[in-house]
């Protein structure tokens, strides 16, 4: 599953950001912002035209990013949370 594919106020675990081409800045800088292996994340809302963007947080910070961008965070559903942060 991936970020994007997340239902609202669902908890997930982060398994691996996706390259979708060598050097591929978008994917190292959502790691650098903290998308890495193991890290818990939830999806807090939607926006209301065609659903973008998406407020997602991981730890205490949130994030607005693109549907294209949270496609590319591969995630596991959080089996400790069961499905709410």
């Amino acid at each position: 599953m991936t970020l994007s594919d997340l239902p609202m106020q669902a908890s997930a675990v982060v398994d691996a950001v996706l390259e979708l081409h060598a050097n591929d800045a978008i994917a190292r800088r959502l790691r650098e912002l903290g998308f890495v292996n193991g890290e818990p994340v939830r999806m807090v809302a939607r926006g209301p035209v065609g659903g973008e963007p998406l407020l997602v947080q991981i730890g205490f910070t949130r994030f607005a990013l693109r549907r294209s961008e949270a496609a590319r965070v591969q995630v596991q559903p959080d089996k400790h949370a069961g499905g709410h942060a």
